[in-house]
């Protein structure tokens, strides 16, 4: 890259991943018209894309603060971070799972109302604390739902902590397999799962198909009493399901991470302020992750944990490179490759990934071409029925 290459954090970012941007990038809070953003909550539904957007990183795993239909229509990947906050989120969910079982939550906020009684207060917690008797995890039964980063830790280590674990995940991938203990039974009905365990902690993406998952017919097939933690996303559970569910004692505790007005006003909901992925530690593996694939695109067009593009890349040799993001129709290909031929051009190298309607091309060149003519090439690209964006790597 001859020139700067501009990056503008549109929230506060920690240091160790805004370092990584050296030789050749310009990290600008105040830039109009930069190459790439990086972004933790930032709401960028109402955001005016400048001209000269090239990609999103999104240091985290949620993308719903992003408007993706818009960055598709307009070829700019969106970058996450899958995994890079597992660790942090996993220690929430068993810390609350075990904080929750043992009444502390409860126990903790009642003994700040003894402030006040001075030399009493010993006799008081003694007296009083037999309104917290709580009960131990070993021995109970977790179910996981969803066993991606964040599910396959919450699994592991519950069954290190001696409880047993039934996990449903009709979509687990290859790798998540292999890091899942042979311990977690795995069920593939998630109804199976909900009749046989004592607390539940779901850990799934909010899409149409999961929103309010945990609903009123979901309780209806649970144990008594069972423990819901949500560190996920709140619509993942219906709001006022829930309530009744609390209200009747079908669900005996809801842990979540994601308050609101309703949750506060439950009955032995727990509403921790979205604390799952605030750690120090989190907050860096987050950005570091979001800054590399920002950079690896960027230089290389190389595209690696996007959410709206095809995972696609090539070893780069240094050939001249032409990426394309277009429609995912009949002979688009063959048209790109034929409008390199027709530059007197070899193709040394090239991949093609698709993803849902979309596709992503990257082509590495070599051959003897003026400016004008690769320019020109890269018109006639552009010009091609169902191309959305080219992008030419030296």
């Amino acid at each position: 890259m001859s020139n700067k290459t501009i990056i503008k954090p549109l929230n506060a970012i920690s240091d160790k991943g805004l370092n990584l941007f050296k030789e050749g990038y310009t990290i600008d809070e105040q830039a109009e018209q930069p190459d790439a953003v990086i972004l933790r909550s930032y709401n960028m539904h109402d955001m005016t894309f400048p001209a000269s957007l090239k990609a999103i990183g999104r240091a985290g795993a949620g993308v719903n603060n992003i408007p993706l239909d818009v960055c598709t229509e307009k070829g700019i990947p969106v970058f996450n971070t899958p995994g890079a906050n597992a660790n942090a989120v996993k220690e929430l969910v068993i810390t609350s799972l075990i904080a929750a079982s043992r009444q502390m939550f409860d126990g903790v906020a009642w003994a700040k109302t003894l402030i006040g009684q001075g030399d009493d207060i010993p006799k008081l917690v003694e007296t009083g604390k037999k309104q917290f008797v709580g009960k131990e995890i070993q021995g109970k039964t977790l179910g996981v739902i969803g066993l991606g980063a964040i599910g396959a830790r919450v699994a592991n280590d519950a069954l290190e902590l001696g409880m047993d674990v039934i996990g449903y995940d009709p979509f687990i991938s290859v790798d998540m397999a292999w890091k899942l203990s042979r311990s977690v039974k795995r069920v593939h009905n998630i109804d199976e799962l909900f009749k046989e365990v004592d607390y539940i902690s779901i850990h799934v993406p909010l899409i149409p198909e999961t929103k309010g998952l945990l609903n009123k017919e979901a309780f209806g097939k649970m144990k008594d009493n069972v423990y819901i933690l949500n560190f996920s996303r709140g619509e993942l559970v219906n709001d006022d399901d829930i309530a009744m569910a609390l209200e009747d004692g079908t669900v005996g505790k809801y842990i979540t991470d994601f308050p609101n007005k309703k949750t506060l006003e439950m009955t032995n909901a727990i509403s921790i302020p979205h604390l799952g992925a605030s750690s120090e530690e989190s907050e860096e593996n987050c950005a570091m992750m979001a800054a590399e694939e920002l950079m690896e695109y960027l230089e290389t067009g190389n595209v690696r944990n996007s959410v709206n593009f095809p995972d696609a890349s090539l070893p780069y040799q240094g050939h001249p490179r032409v990426t394309a993001f277009h429609q995912n129709v009949p002979k688009m290909v063959s048209k790109i490759t034929a409008e390199v031929s027709d530059a007197n051009l070899n193709i040394v190298d090239m991949t093609n990934r698709s993803y849902k309607d979309h596709a992503y091309t990257i082509i590495d060149l070599e051959g003897d071409i003026s400016e004008t003519d690769f320019n020109a090439l890269v018109g006639r690209l552009d010009a091609i029925e169902g191309m959305i964006t080219t992008r030419v790597i030296k």
